[in-house]
């Protein structure tokens, strides 16, 4: 469910420098050689998958007409947090829940799922784990909030990359070599490197089958 954005997000840890002495960031100093410098810190990106945003509760339950929704709640403001020093790298991210009913009588409790999940190389699942929200509606108020948190734990040698890899990203060529023009990074070899080295913390709303397709659909 979440591949489109996976593929968007599979590079992001990875920021391309210019390699310069005095020269400003993002410009080329053709006169030592031309290299990249990849600077990367292992912490996954944080992102919420397509369609898994937010969640509509319909009363009755097997109605996907406007007319039988009853609460609507989606995810926002994620924040993230990470601690890269040590064998095992940390990530905690944070997020609001904003929840819409449609009849305002009476207090009530709505409990909603959600997952977080830790994927390798933009496909591989790495971890999952689901938890529970709870929104708290007063009575008279069709508005509710609540916040969730979910954390990860990557192991730092999955997210290093590998010496040689490093070297052909860093190595600095001269105008007129051979491969002065090309992009390390369109090498397949070189790609799928940084693609296995790549880990994403993805948070989403826990949603039947039934929930995802009108999501999707709608």
């Amino acid at each position: 469910m979440a591949n489109g954005r996976l593929k968007k997000i599979v590079l992001a840890a990875v920021t391309v420098l210019a390699v310069t002495g005095c020269a400003k960031e993002g410009a080329l100093d053709v006169s030592s050689g031309v290299g990249v410098s990849v600077t990367r810190s292992g912490c996954p990106a944080v992102a919420v998958p397509d369609h898994t945003g937010d969640i509509t509760i319909f009363n009755p339950a097997t109605s996907t007409y406007a007319s039988a929704i009853d609460v609507v709640a989606n995810i926002t403001n994620v924040r993230s947090t990470c601690n890269s020093e040590g064998a095992r790298i940390y990530t905690e991210a944070t997020f609001d829940i904003y929840a819409l009913r449609t009849q305002p009588t009476g207090a009530r409790t709505v409990t909603v799922p959600y997952f977080s999940t830790v994927i390798q190389g933009g496909t591989a699942v790495v971890a999952k784990r689901i938890k529970n929200v709870t929104l708290q509606f007063a009575d008279g108020d069709y508005r509710a909030t609540a916040s969730g948190k979910a954390g990860s734990y990557v192991d730092a040698s999955a997210a290093r990359l590998p010496e040689d890899v490093i070297e052909r990203l860093t190595r600095k060529r001269k105008p007129g070599d051979a491969d002065a023009a090309l992009d390390p990074l369109a090498d397949p070899a070189i790609k799928a490197a940084v693609t296995r080295s790549s880990f994403e913390l993805l948070v989403g709303f826990q949603l039947t089958q039934a929930q995802l397709q009108y999501n999707a659909t709608r």
